[in-house]
């Protein structure tokens, strides 16, 4: 069964939010039908520690706007890999360094890419993995 709608309008409102401070090569993953736990992975990376708190802050703003709270949210502060989970969306803000280290598109390469917006995918914030 692939991600709700729910979980995509939430995907789309946090890459608008990570895309408005910047965030690169912002992708959003259907994991609905490998996990249980969530429905849509949205990574964004930021270049610095600063840019990623920024970026993971500007999120969690977002969220709240709509009425979802974080129920977990880890390493924001630290600013390298912060992970904010609100149910049926998870998002992985990371530093570039990390995000090519981790590599997380890759090891869910098997799951399907989620349509974003072209205001989000452009200027380079589309990542060579969802071509």
């Amino acid at each position: 069964m692939p991600a709700t709608d729910h979980a995509l309008e939430l995907a789309v409102g946090a890459a608008r939010a990570a895309a408005d401070r910047k965030a690169e090569e912002i992708i959003g993953l259907d994991v609905s039908e490998r996990l249980v736990l969530t429905d849509v992975f949205l990574i964004a990376s930021g270049t610095n520690e600063r840019q990623v708190v920024a970026i993971a802050e500007a999120v969690e703003e977002a969220m709240h706007a709509r009425g979802v709270k974080a129920l977990r949210r880890e390493g924001v502060r630290e600013g390298r890999w912060a992970l904010m989970d609100f149910g049926d969306l998870v998002v992985h803000v990371q530093h570039s360094e990390d995000r090519t280290y981790y590599a997380l598109e890759r090891l869910w390469s098997d799951c399907p890419v989620v349509d974003l917006p072209e205001d989000v995918t452009t200027d380079g914030n589309r990542p060579e993995a969802a071509s």
